[in-house]
């Protein structure tokens, strides 16, 4: 019999500021790539052509306030805001803590306020926009994007380094 590991715990850092116990749910950031679709003469079908990086957004919620978050919100810099997601997931089977990673620079896109009521939960829905990003699963390094800095590395493969040096960058 298999088990997965599951997530246990996690904890979410925002620009160096520890946040544990302030930060209810998140939706880790969906990496997809951009697709064009082509069909050249002589060709049976359709493949798909990788043009490169989607736009990664990372949403979260803060339940009450959290003054921090509105430090840099509407910076013209790409990458001002730093966060930093901390996971522990365990095998049931073995006891095993696998500890994962993820950290991104972005900037807050949109601060949702929500709704408030006296006692309630008051949360805030934020939507940081990235521009780097970086998967750490049990100290491996799994993907590494740096979007201005044309870099593009997954598991140890830079998928972008011939490109760069076409470019002489």
């Amino acid at each position: 019999m298999a088990l997965p590991k599951k997530l246990k715990d996690f904890n979410l850092f925002g620009d160096g500021n520890n946040w544990q116990g302030q930060i209810p749910s998140l939706s880790l950031p969906e990496l997809a790539r951009s697709m064009e679709e082509y069909r050249g003469g002589g060709m049976d079908g359709v493949v798909e052509i990788d043009m490169g990086q989607e736009l990664i957004a990372f949403e979260w919620t803060a339940a009450g306030i959290i003054a921090d978050i509105f430090t840099n919100y509407g910076t013209p810099i790409h990458d001002s805001n730093l966060l930093r997601f901390t996971g522990s997931y365990e095998n049931d089977e073995t006891g095993q803590i696998t500890p994962v990673e993820l950290v991104v620079r972005g900037r807050h896109k949109t601060i949702a306020m929500g709704d408030v009521e006296a006692g309630g939960e008051n949360e805030i829905q934020t939507t940081t926009t990235c521009s780097y990003y970086k998967l750490v699963i049990d100290g491996e390094d799994i993907i590494e994007i740096d979007v201005p800095g044309m870099v593009f590395i997954v598991r140890g493969e830079d998928r972008l380094a011939d490109r760069r040096a076409a470019l002489g960058l």
